[in-house]
This record gives structure tokens, C-alpha cells and sequence, in this order.
């Protein structure tokens, strides 16, 4: 068995050939279903962070804030 890294859309490759099976980070798992795609084993459930240094976080304040904003909001949809 050989492993290969691929970066951009994983889903082509079981599609071209390139690769038998895939391991991916999903969320809702519609890009799978759109390229008849099925999850055959859970490997372990994820959560992000972000992470800000406190200089930044004082000095930069307001665009930090729009960003936390901006990924609260996505989340919620």
C-alpha cells in the first residue's frame, strides 16, 4: 500500500483512478455525495481553533473581532 498526499479536490481521485480510497476532513459530506462517494470508516471527530497572540489581540482588536464575527456567523448557518 502507498500513501500519497494530494492537496485540492480529493474527491477526483478515486474518480481518475489515482487512488482506491481517501481520507478527508468533512463537514457536511455533500462534496462526497456529489462524486458518489461513500464514508466507509469514522477515523476520529475534529473541532478548529483559532488562535490569536494577546499582542495582537490588543493592537488589532476591531479586525480580529470581524473575523471571530465572520466565522460565527458561518457557523450558525
Amino acid at each position: 500500500m502507498d500513501l500519497i498526499k494530494l492537496y485540492g479536490s480529493m474527491e477526483l481521485a478515486p474518480l481518475t483512478g489515482l487512488a482506491d480510497a481517501i481520507v478527508d476532513l468533512v463537514s457536511t459530506g455533500s462534496t462526497l455525495k456529489a462524486n458518489h462517494l461513500i464514508e466507509v470508516e469514522r477515523i476520529m471527530d475534529i473541532s478548529s481553533h483559532l488562535v490569536v497572540n494577546q499582542t495582537a489581540l490588543k493592537l488589532k482588536q476591531a479586525p480580529i473581532r470581524k473575523l471571530i464575527d465572520a466565522f460565527a456567523l458561518a457557523v450558525a448557518q
